[in-house]
């Protein structure tokens, strides 16, 4: 508590790091966010909540409130020590400016205020005040509050104290200029995700999220407070909650090895897929990287030597003839890694792998141990985890006798691609693309309208298998899922590597597209087909490479003068808006598109295929817990979760009526 304080009393403008200028923010603003669309703009909520986890990190922050507000702005309001206040010696100004107005300019790049700091590009609250029509900041520190307020980055006038208070922290309030990003309207559900995250991985904080913008049915505002006080226990149990569990326990760690905080929670479950979320320093590192290859090991080492040593699982093993591979061991497995790193070293597609190499053996070391002695002190749950390996393993060779039996086929039968490809004449993987399109009937129109050279089609027939539900080797018996995995060059079992990993190298397209009609069925394929992606082959999804088509609803024609597709209901009823006075008039016709086959080849390629006019949707994994839990859910048994969520996101009941 003494070194707390000491800390409190030396964090000062000396603490103030500058390396460099707000100049281009503005100019290229997806260079500091990502992008300006709406991921961008809900980043600026993250920037500035990262500030005040920092506090929270560093021991000196319990409570974060966020406020969505009416007028379009968000305020974050924490009671950490509050920004310094006083001059920076250098830019002979208050470091409450500096920190506002200066790129790369924080505390967190004095190693003596934050061991460690959140956020993954680093760019501070003063990117957020850049990109904001106004910004007010306000600092309770002293008894006093201290205030400046900001005009897209610049200050309106030096910072002033405006009252007394007997609060400490910081209240940050931002307008988001509408004249960069493409929406300004922050949506509850993408904000909520982030706090309720923040929460877990900080055990103890408590975030409160109000939104006073009216629900526009009920009148209402809305408000929740996201608190964890078992942290990484209650996330790995939140992840996993429409799972059966194989026991009920939560096998826990918390420590720090080789100078590297280590947090990990891991469950057990009935199902088939692994499901591990990483995190460094609050980011969700989806990619993997060190701590997750330090965490694989040693969960295979110690479960591996645990069935070696134990008689009788040896002898169910010996029996039943097989060799059990690392990845047996982490089926049916849920668990969540967080480690906190000085100096992490970003890489990969998304720059959120990680590459500090000396974080694996600190994180092997530290999982390796509990581990074993949670299987000492439990000899009946890790009997449980070792009889689901076994009949994992047995899945597994299973598999790799069932995928060798395809392969020979084919080969066999004079070609390792599936007859019903139609491929394209381009052989160049960045020029082409493959739509995976429902039913013959379309698939027929698809063929006769696209563009041969580029453009590949494969029809599917019927549903797709429900991965979710099925062990590894029925996958691989499934010929819909077959058909995919060889038109498209995706290869499993490759030497040297998991036999579940998959190899994307000689992925053979570029784009992987998703085409089916836009009703419930089609949905319904879209989903299942992501399933097969996201447990399957996720580095086809990482690596930016499958999308989804977008065929219109509706044509609407105006006394046979005017005609236009329409993609959404807002866009058909713009269109009635236009030329008539409603939906009842004689003048206009609306078609209703409810399947692909309905369109022919020349209104397929113009609506749904043509680069120069088509809408693809991509498939992304911004969060890697809630892509996880939402496959689980929509794939998986559980029936009344699935209900409230399609309640709660369908766009429109009778779309099918």
């Amino acid at each position: 508590m003494a070194e707390n304080q000491n800390n409190e009393n030396n964090y000062s403008a000396s603490n103030i790091q500058v390396l460099e200028g707000l100049e281009a923010v503005r100019k290229r603003p997806a260079m500091y966010i990502g992008d300006i669309s709406e991921k961008g703009l809900h980043h600026l909520i993250n920037e500035t909540v990262d500030n005040s986890i920092d506090e929270a990190m560093a021991g000196y922050c319990k409570n974060v409130e966020i406020t969505l507000n009416e007028d379009g702005s968000v305020t974050v309001e924490d009671d950490g020590r509050g920004i310094p206040v006083d001059e920076h010696k250098k830019l002979h100004k208050s470091a409450l400016e500096v920190v506002m107005t200066v790129l790369h300019a924080g505390g967190k790049f004095d190693k003596g205020s934050y061991k460690v700091s959140g956020g993954l590009h680093g760019v501070g609250v003063s990117c957020v005040n850049a990109l904001s029509t106004h910004m007010k900041s306000q600092v309770f520190r002293d008894g006093k509050i201290y205030q400046q307020e900001y005009e897209k980055g610049k200050p309106l006038y030096p910072v002033k104290v405006v009252g007394t208070t007997d609060k400490r922290g910081t209240r940050q309030q931002f307008w988001p200029d509408g004249t960069i990003f493409t929406t300004t309207t922050y949506k509850w559900d993408i904000v909520a995700s982030r706090m309720r995250e923040l929460a877990y991985l900080n055990a103890g904080i408590r975030i409160t999220l109000t939104d006073m913008r009216p629900d526009p049915e009920t009148g209402k505002t809305r408000q929740e407070v996201f608190h964890a006080k078992d942290g990484l226990k209650e996330f790995v149990r939140y992840v996993d909650r429409h799972r059966t569990h194989l026991f009920d326990d939560v096998i826990y760690l918390k420590t720090e090895k080789q100078g590297v905080p280590i947090e990990v929670a891991v469950m057990y479950n009935t199902d088939y897929s692994e499901n591990i979320h990483s995190y460094v320093n609050n980011i969700n590192t989806i990619e993997g990287g060190t701590h997750l290859t330090g965490f694989r090991a040693a969960l295979t080492r110690v479960l591996k030597n645990y069935a070696d040593n134990d008689a009788a699982i040896s002898k169910q093993i010996e029996k039943a003839k097989i060799e059990v591979a690392g990845e047996d061991f982490r089926e049916g497995l849920t668990a969540v890694i967080s480690i906190k790193v000085a100096e992490p070293q970003f890489e990969g597609q998304t720059k959120t792998k990680l590459g500090n190499s000396e974080v694996a053996g600190a994180v092997q070391q530290a999982v390796g141990e509990a581990l074993s002695d949670y299987l000492e002190e439990h000899p009946s749950e890790a009997k449980k985890i070792c009889e689901k390996v076994i009949l994992a393993a047995t899945a597994r060779i299973a598999a790799r006798k069932a995928r060798e039996s395809v392969q020979r086929k084919s080969v066999m039968s004079g070609g390792g691609l599936p007859g019903k490809l139609a491929d394209c004449s381009n052989k160049d993987p960045k020029d082409c693309e493959i739509f995976l399109v429902e039913g013959d009937s379309a698939g027929g129109s698809a063929k006769q309208g696209r563009d041969r050279y580029t453009q590949a089609i494969l029809p599917l027939r019927g549903k797709i298998l429900n991965v979710e539900k099925v062990q590894w080797h029925r996958v691989f018996e499934a010929e819909s899922v077959m058909n995919i995995i060889q038109s498209i060059g995706v290869r499993f079992g490759v030497e040297g590597e998991d036999d579940r990993e998959a190899n994307i190298d000689k992925l053979r397209y570029d784009k992987i597209i998703i085409m089916t009609d836009a009703d419930v069925d089609g949905s319904h394929i879209d989903t299942l087909i992501m399933t097969l992606f996201y447990r399957f082959m996720p580095k086809v999804i990482e690596e930016g490479h499958l999308y989804i088509a977008t065929p219109p609803l509706y044509k609407c024609s105006f006394k046979n003068k005017v005609s236009e597709y329409c993609y959404t209901e807002q866009q058909r009823q713009a269109f009635l808006d236009k030329y008539g006075e409603g939906v009842e008039d004689k003048n206009i016709h609306t078609q209703r598109y409810k399947g692909l086959g309905e369109m022919n080849p020349e209104q397929l390629w113009e609506t749904t295929m043509d680069p120069k006019t088509r809408l693809l949707k991509q498939v992304t994994i911004e969060n890697a817990a809630d892509a996880d839990e939402i496959f689980s859910m929509l794939m998986g048994d559980d029936v009344e979760p699935r209900r409230e969520f399609i309640e709660q996101n369908a766009t429109y009941a009778n779309i099918d009526a």
